[in-house]
């Protein structure tokens, strides 16, 4: 299988697609980003609505209706979430071979 240009995700975009299974205006992304990283990732507004007017050329995410004329809000699309489904698999196959060396590595270290 090719390999997406895309792909891997940073861990900005990867973050902002995660949050955007319910749609959300730019500050809350930010706080749902800060909270599902367990406040490991604050994005701050310039990186966060550059990363949306890529995400929005790229069609991985929508701007969908609100009644908040003040407030734009957004909602992963389809090809959003097979991206990111597309950069998780990337990532479970990088544990599962990291897992796999630590466990050989271990082993050989025991027999030493």
């Amino acid at each position: 299988m090719k390999r997406d240009k895309n792909l891997p995700l940073t861990e900005t975009v990867y973050y902002i697609l995660l949050s955007l299974f319910e749609p959300l205006h730019g500050y809350m992304i930010m706080q749902k980003i800060e909270d599902i990283s367990n406040g490991q990732v604050r994005m701050a507004a310039g990186t966060l609505y550059g990363a949306i007017e890529n995400l929005l050329k790229l069609k991985y995410i929508q701007p969908v209706f609100s009644e908040d004329k003040r407030r734009k809000v957004y909602q992963i699309t389809e090809k959003g979430k097979e991206i990111l489904l597309m950069d998780m698999s990337r990532m479970e196959h990088m544990i599962t071979v990291t897992r796999q060396a630590l466990e050989v590595g271990g082993k050989e270290d025991e027999e030493i």
